[in-house]
């Protein structure tokens, strides 16, 4: 999920000319067997969020906004039909741990009528993302990232843009940033200050080890963890019997724990903390990131006004994984 790359920033003209939005779409929505017990992070190709974003001029491509991830990142399979010119190996730090992926240049990338220039992106099978490309940290300072799960919407908007008023309950949490990211100064578990990540790239909430420990030892079951990347990470899987994150209280959220290297670039690894996944965030109705403001709105599903809401995350997963796990 997360990517960081260092090299330097060039500018270019594009060669060619750019192919339809649809020959992409065939490319990335190839149909492929899938093992149950392999949870791939980026791929959410049934209930998948995108927005449209255009590179070097081209029509537009469906992006996954990925708030987990420092850089933009692009298939390779788009980087391919548009020709864009290629760059150096690059770093990148993905929940399986640090490698080198190649690199394209794109000359400007546009989404929500916003345009960046000279961005240099790693790219990754389309397979792996579940999209044309991930719009990253780099492309989201100074935006909001709205994502409206009635709607099955996600828009990104300049953060000077009047925020839209809900009607329904709605929880605001304050964050600080750590690398790009946004960290929930209000979550805790069973008193306990637990440091949560929203990531919007990713299908499951992940857990350091330090959070394991801090559980009652409940059933786990073993899973695989495949990053965009396409290398893997083994995790075991068990339920948060209940976490609050302001005044939303999330009860039997599933969640793959392991000693996922984002932990330790944030110096999290010995302190309770876990990536937010859409898993989690699904359970509202609607959800709004600020990276300006560092502020996350949450609008709950009920209208009840209770001081804590009370949701009860989806466990079909979970049993799924444990099923395959013991055949």
């Amino acid at each position: 999920m997360g990517a960081s790359a260092a090299a330097a920033v060039l500018w270019l003209s594009l060669a060619g000319a750019a192919p339809q939005a649809r020959e992409i779409e065939a490319l990335l929505d190839a149909p492929e067997l899938v093992d149950v017990s392999v949870i791939l992070l980026g791929l959410d190709s049934v209930d998948r969020m995108t927005v449209p974003v255009s590179v070097a001029g081209s029509v537009t491509y469906p992006f996954v906004v990925d708030t987990g991830s420092e850089r933009t990142v692009v298939s390779t399979e788009l980087a391919r039909a548009l020709r864009l010119r290629e760059g150096p190996d690059v770093r990148v730090l993905s929940m399986a741990g640090q490698s080198t992926a190649p690199s394209v240049h794109i000359p400007t990338l546009a989404v929500s009528g916003v345009s960046r220039s000279g961005l240099v992106a790693p790219a990754f099978a389309g397979r792996h993302l579940g999209a044309a490309g991930l719009i990253g940290l780099d492309a989201l300072q100074g935006k909001r990232v709205l994502l409206d799960f009635d709607r099955g919407e996600m828009r990104v908007e300049p953060a000077s843009v009047r925020e839209e008023r809900w009607d329904g309950d709605t929880i605001v949490i304050r964050a600080r940033s750590r690398y790009g990211q946004l960290v929930l100064a209000d979550a805790t578990m069973n008193g306990e200050r637990v440091h949560v990540i929203l990531d919007t790239g990713s299908q499951v909430s992940v857990g350091n080890l330090a959070l394991r420990r801090r559980l009652a030892r409940r059933g786990s079951v073993p899973v695989e963890l495949t990053s965009v990347t396409g290398e893997s990470l083994q995790a075991e899987s068990a339920p948060l019997s209940t976490i609050t994150i302001g005044t939303a209280e999330i009860a039997n959220l599933p969640v793959a724990f392991t000693d996922a290297a984002p932990f330790h670039r944030f110096g999290l690894a010995d302190r309770p903390a876990m990536l937010l996944g859409m898993d989690a965030l699904r359970l509202f109705r609607r959800v709004s990131v600020d990276f300006a403001a560092r502020r996350v709105r949450l609008e709950a599903r009920d209208h009840i006004g209770r001081p804590a809401q009370m949701f009860t995350a989806r466990t079909g997963m979970l049993s799924r994984i444990a099923s395959a796990s013991r055949d």
